[in-house]
């Protein structure tokens, strides 16, 4: 028996949704998805209120390692308070529990972190329910049909914050905006002068960490709301 995710893929590649994309403008703008250092101590709240106060971003994403959960929601919550003045949507790398006690707007999930279907029954109707899909339609897909109400796809370029193992083109975004509604995220390496060919190829958000913390958080949030098709 055939795959019914293949028969989807192979109508969008006869179709050649990717390469006769066209950024539609009547879609909402390109949005900015914060992720946050591993290293929230310190000036680093400061720096987020410094951040949103600049311009506009959609959500930020809490992430952070090697800490237990009791730490972590004791280093989250000043930052879920900054969030929530700002009306920035609060999300929750990998731990659905940590979300949970959190009470975050929505959780972010890698390949092994746990499936969407059980997210949603755990955290409810209204969080946000993000899916890691690498350079794969095929998990991106399933992510859909799970209930996700993102799909996040790379690295696009190469980036020091994590290993990265795949590299999609840009007309992933392309052909996933032209077939489905649910947002999609570009990953990975994104700075100021390199995000325009993928918001151009139809990206809903990208996400960025390095790009905002390495240098003036302020300036580099200007500096992406300042790209053609980015919400300014």
């Amino acid at each position: 028996m055939s795959d019914p995710f293949d028969d989807i893929e192979d109508e969008a590649n006869l179709e050649g949704f990717a390469e006769k994309f066209v950024r539609d403008d009547r879609r909402p703008p390109c949005q900015l998805y914060l992720i946050s250092p591993l290293d929230v101590t310190g000036a680093f709240p400061d720096r987020l209120r410094r951040a949103l106060d600049a311009g506009p971003v959609a959500a930020f994403q809490f992430r952070v390692k090697d800490v237990d959960q009791h730490q972590a929601a004791k280093l989250a919550e000043p930052l879920q308070r900054i969030c929530a003045d700002a009306d920035v949507a609060f999300i929750v790398n990998d731990s659905v529990s940590l979300a949970k006690r959190l009470g975050a707007d929505g959780v972010h999930l890698g390949q092994d972190d746990g499936d969407a279907r059980e997210a949603r029954t755990i955290l409810g109707p209204n969080v946000q329910i993000g899916v890691t899909c690498h350079d794969s339609r095929h998990l991106a897909m399933e992510a859909g049909e799970a209930g996700a109400d993102y799909v996040a796809f790379g690295a696009f370029y190469p980036t020091t914050t994590k290993e990265t193992k795949h590299r999609p083109e840009p007309s992933i975004l392309s052909w996933w905006s032209a077939l489905f509604e649910i947002p999609c995220v570009a990953i990975g390496g994104i700075t100021p002068a390199n995000a325009a060919p993928l918001v151009a190829a139809g990206a809903d958000f990208v996400a960025v960490s390095g790009a905002i913390w390495s240098a003036d958080e302020a300036e580099r949030v200007r500096a992406f709301a300042a790209i053609p098709g980015f919400q300014a």
